[in-house]
């Protein structure tokens, strides 16, 4: 049982990891894009974040893992006549089939990073616009100007909103048992129908209070560290 479920706790970690990795970087252009001055660009963006922040991230887990499949159903059907290349038709399956894990982190990496965006995008506007002004006086360009200037107080106002999706990305791991990714939950669930106990899940909840508890103290010194912009 042990053994089992380590393996299931390793998946989630990979997971939990895989997601910061891509979303963190993904959504600071998302945020530009929220705030740009291109109508098409923000119309564009607001339609990602409002189905990403709007529809259950269990529903885009199915979505994303299935809907790949059906296109590729229904091109294949529709169109098999018209292009024989079975060349194509090969390459075009390759590109819109993926596994379960891969399907796991695509769903979360763009729903996080729908998050974190609005996070990043609500730090950027509170930061009053005189100090692009006198920045602009002293002769920063845009560029050294939000990475000296803007960035490390905008990182200091977002980490306590950050922290929390971070912690709730802990939980929301649990979900990848939706499509079959045998994460850590999956694993406690096996094992506590094997064993007619719930102990396996008692279990499983400590991983999930131990993952976020470091969490909170990794974010908690952070915090500390970045007070003198106080």
């Amino acid at each position: 049982m042990i053994g089992f479920m380590l393996r299931g706790a390793g998946i989630s970690l990979e997971v939990f990891f895989l997601t910061l990795l891509f979303s963190v970087p993904l959504a600071m252009p998302v945020a530009f894009g929220r705030m740009s001055k291109n109508r098409l660009v923000r119309g564009i963006i607001n339609l990602y974040l409002l189905i990403m922040r709007g529809t259950p991230l269990i529903l885009q887990l199915i979505f994303i893992y299935f809907a790949p499949k059906y296109l590729y159903a229904f091109l294949h059907g529709r169109f098999e006549t018209i292009i024989v290349s079975a060349a194509f038709w090969n390459g075009l399956r390759f590109v819109l089939s993926y596994n379960r894990f891969t399907a796991v982190v695509i769903a979360f990496t763009l729903n996080y990073a729908a998050y974190f965006a609005e996070i990043y995008r609500g730090g950027i506007e509170s930061i009053p616009r005189g100090q692009y002004e006198a920045a602009k006086v002293l002769g920063f360009t845009g560029p050294q100007t939000f990475g000296r200037i803007v960035l490390p107080q905008v990182v200091k106002r977002i980490l306590p909103a950050a922290g929390n999706e971070v912690i709730t990305l802990v939980k929301d791991t649990a979900l990848a048992q939706v499509i079959g990714v045998a994460e850590l939950f999956h694993a406690a669930q096996n094992a506590s129908a094997r064993e007619f106990s719930t102990t396996p899940i008692f279990i499983a909840g400590l991983f999930y209070l131990i993952m976020n508890w470091v969490v909170s103290v990794i974010f908690s010194r952070s915090e500390k560290k970045l007070s003198y912009y106080r």
